[in-house]
């Protein structure tokens, strides 16, 4: 297999599964905000917030796929000569977002769509709900801090 195709399976690994996961995350978090909103419109914008916290991690995802996509030129650049070393070691570091990604958005739509079945009999937890959102999101961000210190660490 040519290097920087290893390479690119990598981008297109954290860009697919982190998205795949936002997706889903995302689906379960607004069909919970739809069955709420369909007894009591108001409460949109309440739901708004917690509906869309699981598509961050596609968000992350997709900014490890540019700055790979950068670092070995395929953007804005003169493309590099990757060794299959260098290849291989932007595929692993792809990986942590790929991974946290994808299944740390499927929990925390779980979590957001029970937070969101809160909200519907207690608007005034709102807060509360969002921060047992946001505890899932920690690990999407280590995910894409480990990804990113490890695609800027390797030599080309």
């Amino acid at each position: 297999m040519d290097a920087l195709a290893i390479a690119m399976l990598g981008v297109c690994s954290a860009v697919a599964f982190a998205g795949i996961g936002s997706a889903i995350g995302v689906g379960l978090a607004g069909q919970a905000s739809a069955g709420v909103m369909s007894e009591d419109p108001e409460k949109f914008g309440k739901l708004l917030i917690l509906t869309s916290l699981p598509g961050t991690q596609g968000i992350y995802g997709l900014v490890v796929g540019f700055l790979t996509m950068m670092r070995v030129g395929l953007i804005g650049g003169e493309t590099v000569t990757l060794a299959t070393a260098q290849s291989w070691q932007i595929f692993f570091a792809c990986l942590p977002i790929a991974l946290t990604g994808l299944v740390s958005a499927i929990h925390q739509g779980k979590v957001c769509a029970a937070g969101i079945q809160m909200i519907a009999r207690q608007p005034a937890e709102t807060g509360k709900a969002m921060v047992m959102g946001i505890f899932v999101e920690l690990y999407a961000v280590l995910g894409f801090v480990i990804s990113f210190l490890l695609l800027f660490n390797i030599k080309l």
